[in-house]
């Protein structure tokens, strides 16, 4: 299962970043790595963006961006 396709409300782990170079970098970047629990705050009408709290911040993802989290 991909972050993209996690439910709202729901707590979920990261098991591994599917993104290449410089975009699993920037993901990385934002605090999203292999282990870290993302509570999935809530997701725009047309699914564009994900809005989710990281290590105790708020993020805003691309639907693009979370399809390449996969989550458990």
């Amino acid at each position: 299962m991909t972050l993209k396709q996690a439910k709202v409300g729901s707590t979920v782990k990261v098991a591994r970043l599917t993104g290449q170079g410089a975009v699993k970098r920037r993901i990385m970047d934002m605090g999203i790595t292999k282990g870290v629990e993302v509570y999935v705050r809530k997701v725009a009408p047309l699914g564009d963006p994900v809005e989710v709290t990281v290590r105790g911040y708020e993020l805003s993802l691309r639907k693009a961006d979370a399809e390449m989290i996969e989550v458990e």
